[in-house]
């Protein structure tokens, strides 16, 4: 249970009234010719899917209407340019000394995969050219308008950002120099310069590939809502919830080991036909809370505009304008109310409605960074799902009937998109004319499956099976480790009026455990008159002076401030580990599990797996952000004490920015975990595997050329302080959950776990591999990214597949495999517990126990 409450954002300050349409982040589609005066002319666009824009100067003086450039030019093009490439750029992580990546053991399984194969011709190659336009244009669509006058020239396959131009010719003069006039009888110059051409090993190859599967899927009659393309004539209406869901794909081409191949996962938009007016009008009617609960219920919401099918983020809203507003608009002022009407033929209801703000992100980090759009209420649709919705099991359950595609649908699925690439008319001239096509079968890959791993309870090892799930087995088995005396000095809480479900709860604690080896003895009770949170905190007082090993507290359900009170006065300020249990729990198998939660927390665990390597830490590291304050955010590192000798596992937090994704404090951390490993084998470990989740693509090069180099010098550094006479053997792992890959059998199945893929669909300039380590009963199963930064541990490719793989067996949370090994699953646990509840560090005295589960 956790506080999902969204925290309130900071709005922007009103002092900047410069608003200035935040220009289109595409490519412009070749064939438009709209064409305007130049920068000199404020006014809304003439392309169609554009809403109103004006100056710098008409900005400032008056403020910016809302909407966005149409057609499918970029903003500046130098800045625009750069941020396109960053997607698609080429990070070298694989270590030098790394001669191959590819395992050999296991049984050998053929895989299908969510990839296409793209072929092109073999002296393919790019032109490259750069455009100058006299006299200067500011405004990209209007540059891109008045260079598609000279289409004939510049071939059928092109791509202009409104600076860069990229052309399957080259020009026979490296200078080529054209005359335009615009539909205002101004004459420009346009000059274009040869750079060079675009070699397929550069980055900016790959990007232009995108934009033109990106163009050709536009012959689909496709909308962009954001990054991906969706067909809103395939929506899922879900009247009942008042949504919509819009199907659609996301792709990405890219240079992988052999082939270049396009990647393509089945994607789903959530609409919710509510607009921003409806939020507006429910809100309190109380004047002097009304707007600040307004700004509460929608700063931070994505929201969709229909005129345009653009998406927007709300960073503010302005309550001192309404649509009646004036802006500048081709010379004259018009009002919000009459430019929607003339526009697109939309009659704005409610003239006294305020404004909505919204600034682009991207432009925050340029020289403009003032550039906002105005938007308006009743005409903007809110996306995504509220907290309520989330928790809504019936809202969930309608919603995977369509979106949790088994293998057969979404093989399917797949095969239909590369059809209609295939046989519609307009995406097929324009892969044509870039000579490209796309293979009609998905690729198949050659995988292997690790065997099933033994479990190890405290007499028995038993396997784990093919659905690697071993949740049978405690019926019989005895916890690996136990309390030798037991659970004896402990206490309950639970309302007067819930005393019975308490009895209940004891008795199939005890049954349970008695079959696991785990005795529990009576506790001392602690009787409340109500479940008001300050009757528990009490309690919890009162019980605290005996000095207990644990206090489980009985709710009658799931209330999140009484849940974050006694998880804190626990954690943080008595240093007990607390167990909340719902009167729910009434059934055998949940008290199986609250009994293995129990002598976790107690610092014993219940399992363990084979390991044949000795003096081995394992590392997990998370982060998450802080709901109370945004700007903050907690980091835990979770942390194995050599498992074939002592089978516990360390933990601590820090504070940290939760706008930078490198970890200040992850070698403090460390350094904790280290010198607590050293206090119990009087040594230092021989090897250390680090699994760093929480890092984006976008941060791999950052993380790279900065954290890792950071911790493998201080790690050498306090290794020879201990006096180790070899530096430390160090694996550095970057986990990737959020991986649009996807692998079925040739049966149309999910692959089994422990199935491994680590060539064709991996990346040449990494030592990468995908782990399914999870079993899943619905959709498709989704598999793990794990990219090797770092590695001088002398181990092969096959045994840290099998070692990731092991570690995914120990989350005491759940008796089967996780999709990520157990550390970076506890870190994750760990940090949203701190980051959603505690709000504070926990005290020191609970590191060497799962308080956290």
């Amino acid at each position: 249970m956790a506080d999902q409450e969204r925290g309130r954002r900071r709005p922007l300050d009103k002092s900047q009234e410069n608003l200035q349409e935040p220009r289109s982040k595409v490519f412009r589609e070749q064939g438009r010719s709209h064409v305007h005066s130049g920068s000199q002319e404020a006014g809304p666009s003439t392309s169609r899917d554009a809403g109103p824009t004006t100056s710098r100067a008409a900005a400032a003086a008056s403020g910016a209407p809302p909407g966005r450039g149409g057609g499918e030019g970029g903003g500046d093009g130098k800045r625009n340019d750069r941020r396109r490439i960053d997607r698609f750029e080429i990070v070298h992580t694989r270590p030098e000394d790394v001669v191959t990546k590819s395992g050999k053991d296991g049984q050998p399984i053929r895989l299908i995969t969510n990839f296409f194969r793209v072929k092109t011709t073999p002296k393919w190659r790019i032109a490259h050219y750069h455009v100058d336009f006299s006299p200067d244009i500011e405004m990209v669509r209007v540059r891109c308008g008045i260079l598609s006058n000279h289409a004939a020239i510049l071939g059928t396959g092109y791509l202009f950002d409104g600076k860069q131009l990229f052309t399957t010719v080259k020009f026979e003069q490296d200078v080529t120099v054209l005359q335009s006039r615009s539909k205002q009888d101004v004459d420009y110059k346009i000059t274009i310069k040869f750079v060079g051409f675009i070699s397929p090993a550069e980055q900016r190859f790959m990007q232009v590939l995108n934009l033109i599967l990106r163009r050709s899927m536009k012959g689909l009659h496709l909308e962009q809502v954001g990054r991906n393309l969706f067909d809103p004539q395939a929506r899922v209406a879900m009247r009942e919830f008042a949504l919509e869901l819009w199907p659609g794909y996301e792709t990405s081409i890219r240079q992988h080991e052999r082939d270049i191949l396009l990647s393509t996962e089945i994607t789903h938009k959530v609409m919710r036909t509510e607009t921003v007016y409806d939020i507006l009008v429910n809100s309190s009617q109380n004047p002097a809370r009304h707007q600040e609960e307004f700004r509460m219920n929608v700063l931070g919401l994505i929201v969709l505009t229909d005129y345009n099918n653009k998406t927007y983020r709300i960073n503010d809203v302005d309550f001192a304008k309404s649509p009646l507003a004036t802006f500048n608009c081709k010379g004259r002022d018009v009002t919000f109310v009459e430019y929607y009407h003339t526009k697109y033929n939309i009659r704005i209801r409610d003239h006294k409605q305020p404004l909505l703000v919204s600034k682009n992100r991207d432009k925050a980090q340029n020289t403009n960074a003032n550039e906002l759009v105005v938007l308006i209420p009743e005409l903007c649709r809110v996306t995504g799902l509220t907290d309520s919705m989330r928790a809504n099991f019936q809202l969930k359950r309608a919603m995977s009937g369509h979106t949790q595609l088994n293998p057969v649908r979404r093989i399917e699925r797949l095969r239909t998109f590369n059809r209609r690439l295939q046989t519609t008319a307009e995406s097929v001239k324009v892969l044509t004319d870039w000579h490209m096509t796309l293979d009609q079968n998905l690729v198949e890959v050659q995988g292997r499956v690790i065997a099933p791993q033994k479990i190890v309870f405290d007499r028995e090892r038993i396997s784990a099976g093919n659905v690697a799930d071993w949740t049978q087995c405690f019926r019989n088995q005895r916890m690996f480790t136990s309390p030798s005396n037991g659970l004896d000095r402990w206490a309950v809480i639970s309302p007067e009026r819930n005393y019975r479900d308490l009895q209940n709860l004891m008795q199939n604690l005890n049954r349970v455990a008695s079959g696991m080896g785990f005795q529990i003895h009576k506790p001392q009770e602690y009787i409340t008159r109500d479940d008001r949170t300050g009757s528990y905190i009490q309690a919890l007082d009162e019980c605290s002076r005996m000095d207990p090993k644990l206090i489980l507290c009985l709710v009658p359900n799931n209330n999140t401030e009484r849940y974050s009170s006694i998880k804190k006065r626990g954690c943080v300020d008595k240093a007990i580990p607390t167990q909340v249990v719902t009167t729910r729990a009434k059934n055998m198998s949940i008290a199986t599990k609250i009994a293995i939660q129990i002598n976790c927390k107690l610092g014993y665990t219940p399992w363990m797996i084979e390991l044949p390597l000795s003096g081995l830490m394992t590392i997990g590291f998370d982060i998450a952000k802080c709901t109370r304050d945004r700007s903050k955010a907690y980091g835990a590192l979770i942390a194995s004490m050599d498992i074939n000798q002592n089978s516990t596992f360390f933990s601590t937090v820090a504070e940290c920015s939760a706008f930078d994704v490198m970890a200040n404090n992850l070698w403090p951390m460390m350094l904790k975990a280290l010198r607590q490993y050293h206090r119990e084998h009087q040594k230092l470990p021989l090897k250390i595997v680090f699994y760093r989740d929480g890092v984006s693509s976008g941060s791999l090069k950052h993380l790279v050329e900065y954290e890792v180099k950071d911790i493998v010098e201080k790690l050498n550094a306090e290794y020879q302080r201990a006096g180790a006479t070899e530096p430390p053997l160090l694996a550095y792992i970057v986990v990737t959950k959020a991986t649009n890959t996807r692998f079925f059998t040739t049966n149309n199945e999910n692959p089994p776990p422990g199935t491994v893929v680590d060539d064709v669909v991996t990346m040449p300039e990494r030592y990468d591999f995908y782990l399914v380590s999870q079993t899943v009963r619905q959709g498709s199963v989704s598999p793990t990214c794990y990219n090797v930064v770092h590695s001088n541990i002398r181990l092969t490719p096959d045994q840290i597949q099998k070692l990731t793989y092991k570690m995914c067996h120990l989350y005491y949370n759940w008796s089967g495999t996780t999709r990520v090994p157990a550390v970076c699953q506890y870190a994750k646990k760990l940090a949203t517990l701190v980051g959603t509840n505690l709000h504070a560090i926990p005290q020191n005295a609970l590191e060497k126990k799962f308080y956290y589960l």
